[in-house]
Parts: C-alpha cells; structure tokens; sequence
C-alpha cells in the first residue's frame, strides 16, 4: 500500500529532500533518487516532482543524472536570483566519495525539468584535514550569497563551513561557522559529521538544524540554537542544542519557505516501503517551525489541516487520518490497528510519549504537556508535539481506539 499524503517515487529508492521551493504558484521538490532499486547506491539522481498544496505530487523526470564526470549527484540547494534558477548540488567520484565538491546546474527553461551541469565552483578547502565535504545549503547574504556545507576531520569534529559569493560562480572561503567534537554529548550528541546542515531563522532566533551522521550509521536530526545576536557574518554562537526527532525514521531535513514565507522543514523518512509495488522510501509531512522555550518546534503545516474530511469515531475505517490527541484529558493511551491486530500503541507517561509496533524495539520522545498529533496515511505513522517528532514504518493501522473525550480524528481527503 502507498501512503495518500507522503511521497514516494513511481518505482525505485528515494532519500533525501532537497531545493524545495514555491515558484509562480507551485512547489518544486528535488529528491536523491536511485531507479530501479530498493536500497541506496552511489548513483544518485535528481528526482523531481511538483504539488499546489505540498501533500499531492505530480512526478517528472529526472532532473539531473550521473555521468559527465558525476558518478553521483548528491544532496544540494536551488537558489532563486529573480525568476532564474540554479541548483547547486554535491559531485561525487570513485575512489573517495566522501569528499564531494559542488557544482552548478541551470534549467533549460522555466518548467525545471530538464537541466544543464555546469563547473564544480567549490572543492574542500586544503586547510583542513576533512574525510567528508558534502550537502552544500545556498541563502541569500546581503547582495550575495552565503553557502553552509557540512564537513568532519579526521579527529571527530562535525563542522559547518561557510563561503561567500557575488553571483553563485565564484566563491570566497571563509572558515568555520559552527564546530562540535563527537565526544560532547551534554545535552544532546550530535555525532561526527553534520550531514545538510542549514542556517536560517526562526522567530527571531538562528537556528542550525542537520542530520547526525558518525561512522556511516545514520541517527537523527538535530539542532543548534541561539538569538539574533548569535550570528554574525557566517559564524554562528548557539546558547541551546537540541534533539529535534527521535527514533530510527526522520532524517535529512531539508528547510523551504512555503507561500507565505513561513520557514518549515520536510525528511527522509526512512524504512517506509513496499517490495512488491517496487518503491522504497518516502518524505515526511511538510512542517512549520517556531521557536518557543528555546526550543526549536516542528508542527504538521496548515495543509494538513485543510485536508481534512469528515470526523472519524473510533473504531471507523479509513485509509489515512489526522488525530489530535490530548493524553491529559483521560487514560493516556491510543490504539492503533486494523482487521489484523494493533499495528501501534502510543502511550504518555509523565514527560514522554512512548511508541510500541510488534516487532519493533519500543522508542520514545519528550513530552513537556499539551496536544500531540497523530497522522496515519497507510504505511505510515507520523507523531508530533513541543517535545520533537518520532514516528515510521507501521502495519497499515486503518482505525484508532482511545478515549472520545481526549481524541478528535478527521480522514484526510485528497482529491
């Protein structure tokens, strides 16, 4: 069963978001993809699809592929100058695919479907001793642009480095914008290499968010934090680091401005797939962001909200739905599950939401009070509140069971 609500590729792996951007109307997605395969090879694409309303997507071909000294087109970004556009992605090649430089790619026209490579215009800077340089994030600086990438030395420090250019061609290196050693973990670790890291702000605060990469096993997504005063010409002095999803799922977060140039987030969610439809992989729910308690909060965004049908009682079907649950208002616990038994059980206990899936090692987030959401879409169960985002892969759950007076769940109805 596909999800209704979460994107997957036609056939084929996908991983990563990347240069999600609202242009004359519409959202552009770019994705890593892989055709024809069920698991992550080096010989990542492009993907590219297109939504009005960041939950349907219309699929397109390929946008950039390997070969013209590419054996990989990995993680990047899209930078608008006015209505033109140009990606700026990571160039890998045999033998040392860790260290990847970044090269430039411009549309044929103003469909971005079809894309023309251009020069590597950033390789890793000799001064330092890196064993991997990749996932560069492009913003506008002033009349310029700055570009973040992430980086890790041989000694275990994660790092985000940091450029300068007039024009998206020639750029300036000018060193380290953010450093963490993988032996600090107080209070949360953030691994040995920051894969797509990005620098933005949030309700007037700066905020760095990354995946936590160390020793190629891939973990989750975390953050650094800090105020307005905390960043200053590409570097950046956080005062809070944070833990934004927990378990094994949400990965590669990827930051966009939607319609209304509200900041928000979209994942890798990894482990969501069906081997005999031939997919692998999907992206999560677009989320907004806020800062609030000096912590960064990932909410599902309003067009979730606008895809609700009609109200769901528990134990009524429906292939995908929307729940807002409040575990304070009665027993803290919501069943999840279908004509073949539970395929989840969330519980609150005091301070953390817990989830349990048969066969699946239990795992669990923060939960400092208040409402948490609850999206079912098929194969696929996202939870949020102010603690973080912790959800993934389950048996398809097409009814919930929980306390009337704690729950309301809508289906969600895409045309």
């Amino acid at each position: 069963m596909r999800p209704l609500v979460h994107f997957t590729a036609d056939a084929g792996w996908i991983n990563d978001p990347h240069g999600l951007t609202f242009h004359r109307g519409r959202y552009h997605l770019f994705h890593q993809y892989v055709p024809e395969s069920m698991v992550w090879a080096p010989n990542c694409h492009w993907g590219h699809a297109t939504s009005s309303n960041l939950l349907t997507w219309t699929r397109h071909r390929v946008a950039i592929a390997p070969g013209d000294g590419d054996d990989g087109i990995w993680t990047g970004s899209l930078a608008l100058t006015g209505q033109d556009a140009t990606i700026l992605y990571t160039s890998v090649a045999q033998p040392d695919l860790g260290l990847g430089r970044v090269r430039l790619a411009t549309p044929a026209d103003d469909s971005w479907e079809i894309w023309s490579k251009g020069d590597i215009v950033v390789t890793p800077p000799d001064e330092l001793d890196l064993i991997a340089f990749r996932d560069p994030f492009v913003v506008r600086d002033a009349a310029g642009w700055r570009m973040f990438i992430g980086a890790a030395t041989r000694e275990g420090d994660a790092l985000a480095l940091t450029y300068t250019s007039p024009d998206l061609s020639s750029w300036i290196y000018e060193g380290i914008a953010l450093q963490r050693s993988t032996k600090e973990k107080d209070p949360v670790w953030m691994g040995a290499l920051w894969e797509c890291p990005q620098v933005f702000e949030v309700d007037d605060h700066w905020v760095m968010v990354s995946s936590v990469w160390d020793n190629d096993v891939l973990h989750y997504a975390g953050y650094a934090l800090g105020d307005r005063d905390s960043y200053s010409a590409g570097k950046l002095m956080p005062t809070e680091w944070g833990q934004l999803s927990f378990g094994d799922s949400y990965y590669a977060p990827s930051y966009f401005l939607d319609e209304d140039e509200l900041p928000c987030l979209m994942f890798w969610m990894r482990g969501v797939s069906d081997a005999d439809d031939g997919w692998a992989s999907c992206l999560s729910l677009p989320y907004s962001l806020t800062v609030r308690d000096d912590r960064l909060v990932a909410e599902p965004h309003a067009a979730l909200a606008e895809a609700r049908g009609d109200a769901l009682a528990a134990g009524a079907d429906a292939r995908a739905y929307d729940l807002e649950w409040d575990p304070t208002a009665s027993q803290a616990e919501l069943v999840l599950a279908s004509d073949l038994g539970k395929s989840a059980t969330l519980r609150a206990t005091e301070g953390r939401i817990h989830l349990e899936r048969p066969g699946v090692d239990a795992q669990s987030m923060p939960w400092p009070g208040g409402p948490v959401r609850v999206v079912v879409d098929g194969p696929v169960l996202e939870v949020s509140c102010a603690g973080g985002l912790l959800g993934g892969p389950i048996a398809p759950a097409t009814r919930w069971d929980g306390p009337a007076e704690a729950c309301s769940a809508w289906r969600l109805a895409i045309d």
